[in-house]
C-alpha cells in the first residue's frame, strides 16, 4: 500500500483518524472530560495523524516495539476521498466518497486525548490498510468491523456506536480541514481493548470489504 500523489501538486495523500468518535471510548473518560480546563467533551472533531512510515498492507507484520508495554489492535472503517472535500454539507459529503478500506489503527496505550499521541500511534508498521472497495460495496449507515486474534472473535466496532457517522464526520472536518482526493479517513476506534502479543495473528474484516491479516512481530526480529 502506496500513498496516492497528485501529479498536478505533488501532495502525498494524508491518513486522518477521529480520535474519539465511539460512544463507548468517550463514556469510558467522560469523567476526566468534566475535570479543569475542559469541562465538557470535545464538541468538535478530534484528529489524529497516521503518517507516511505507520502504512502497511495485509501480510505485513506489526512491529512490536522493544520499549512498548502493550500494543493494542485498532479495528475500522477507513473512507477514502474522491473529490477535494472543503466546507462540505451531510447531504452531499458520501458524494466525495471513492471507495471504503479496512484498517487496523494500530497503537500503544494512549495516556491523553487533549495532546497528539505521536508516541503512541505513529509508530512504523502501526497502520495496516487491507482491501478496498467502491462507494456502493458497503451502507456506511450499517458497518460492523470485526477484530480477530488468533481466529478467535476480539472485538466489534459497530456504526450504531459512532457518534458522528461517516457523512457528518466527513462534514464536520471539512469545515475546518479540506480533504483532498486520495486521503483516507478512520471514522472510529473502540476502547483499547485487543491486546496484541508477539506471534498473534491479527485480522480485521468488514463484510462487502475484505479482510485485512497481519501477524505480529518483535521489532528487533523484523528486516
Amino acid at each position: 500500500m502506496s500513498f496516492v500523489l497528485d501529479a498536478a501538486t505533488e501532495r502525498p495523500a494524508a491518513i486522518y483518524g477521529a480520535a474519539l468518535n465511539h460512544r463507548r471510548l468517550q463514556a469510558a473518560l467522560a469523567a476526566e472530560f468534566e475535570q479543569a480546563p475542559y469541562q465538557r467533551p470535545p464538541q468538535a472533531p478530534v484528529l489524529f495523524v497516521k503518517p507516511r512510515n505507520t502504512v502497511s498492507a495485509s501480510g505485513a507484520p506489526i512491529p512490536f516495539p522493544a520499549d512498548a508495554d502493550a500494543v493494542y489492535a485498532g479495528g475500522a472503517l477507513g473512507v477514502r476521498i474522491a473529490r477535494d472535500a472543503c466546507r462540505v454539507s451531510p447531504a452531499d459529503a458520501l458524494s466525495h466518497v471513492g471507495g471504503y478500506a479496512v484498517v487496523n489503527e494500530v497503537s500503544l496505550a494512549e495516556t491523553s486525548f487533549y495532546r497528539p499521541a505521536i508516541q503512541a500511534k505513529c509508530r512504523d508498521g502501526f497502520c495496516p490498510i487491507g482491501p478496498e472497495a467502491g462507494p456502493g460495496a458497503i451502507n456506511p449507515q450499517r458497518v460492523q468491523v470485526r477484530t480477530y486474534v488468533n481466529g478467535a472473535l476480539a472485538e466489534t466496532n459497530d456504526s450504531a456506536d459512532w457518534l458522528r457517522g461517516v457523512a457528518q464526520l466527513i462534514a464536520d472536518v471539512s469545515q475546518f480541514l479540506t480533504l483532498y482526493a486520495g486521503d483516507l479517513l478512520i471514522v472510529a476506534t473502540p476502547p483499547r481493548n485487543v491486546r496484541l502479543r508477539p506471534g498473534d495473528t491479527v485480522a480485521v474484516e468488514i463484510d462487502g470489504i475484505g479482510r485485512l491479516e497481519n501477524i505480529v512481530a518483535a521489532e528487533e526480529d523484523i528486516q
